[in-house]
């Protein structure tokens, strides 16, 4: 496999206006997750930036960024318009889709998350953990995985993605984090398609790619990534990277 590393952003947020440029100890957040997906030493890092903000702080802390439409309904829009720009031969054959509120991620997830493209018969992968928050397991804006590893398992084929408390029954409820490795062809394929029905009900979407029959294998992982969705998610980033 030869994979790139791309991360969308753009600066409009309704939670959190111009967050990609969010200052944690002296570096704009964005900044910290193309070293953190640099750390993961997969493949080259790219910035799919929406603005030229965005685009100027990454090569200002050196890193690459390449400018892309900002009405893109989706990261995976974006990061599909990013890869046809940085590499129109065809070179890379994954396209790692990390977010860009992960400033503290561990960058063993994007290794991780790009094992299952070793089966040629995978087209996307991602990564899910425990709920182990009473709260989180009920909560709507808390995406969960169905899917069901048996003994020992450390991947397995994720069958649905809901906002529901799911699946029923005795057992764990897993967390969907929205890290993804895309097999080239596969991330062609899922832009070019129109929205599917679960995906619109849901609001999740990966349901579009399920809808369509394509294969997500899911990667258990033990750590929950902290996740900047709001200005008071910064402290327990601030912390974790003092």
């Amino acid at each position: 496999m030869t994979p790139i590393v791309i991360i969308p952003a753009r600066l409009a947020a309704t939670r959190f206006p111009n967050k990609p440029l969010a200052d944690i100890h002296g570096l704009p957040m964005i900044v910290h997750c193309v070293r953190r997906a640099e750390e993961a030493d997969i493949g080259p890092v790219w910035v799919a930036a929406g603005d030229r903000e965005i685009a100027d702080a990454v090569e200002a802390a050196g890193g690459q960024a390449v400018m892309t439409d900002p009405a893109h309904p989706s990261g995976s829009d974006r990061i599909w318009e990013a890869v046809e720009k940085i590499d129109p031969g065809g070179a890379f054959d994954v396209v790692v889709n990390m977010q860009g509120d992960l400033p503290a991620m561990e960058p063993g997830i994007l290794r991780a998350v790009t094992a299952p493209l070793s089966d040629p018969d995978v087209d996307i992968g991602t990564s899910v953990a425990v709920i182990t928050d009473e709260e989180d397991a009920v909560n709507p804006n808390v995406v969960k995985t169905i899917v069901g590893f048996p003994d020992g398992a450390r991947q397995a084929r994720a069958l649905a993605f809901t906002r529901a408390t799911a699946p029923a029954g005795p057992g764990p409820l897993y967390y969907h984090f929205g890290i993804y490795t895309f097999r080239r062809s596969a991330l062609q394929r899922f832009v070019s398609l129109p929205p599917g029905v679960l995906e619109q009900r849901e609001k999740l979407e990966q349901m579009r790619a399920l809808e369509a029959g394509m294969r997500i294998e899911a990667v258990l992982i033990d750590t929950i990534p902290l996740t900047v969705d709001s200005p008071e998610d910064l402290e327990p980033v601030l912390e974790v990277l003092a």
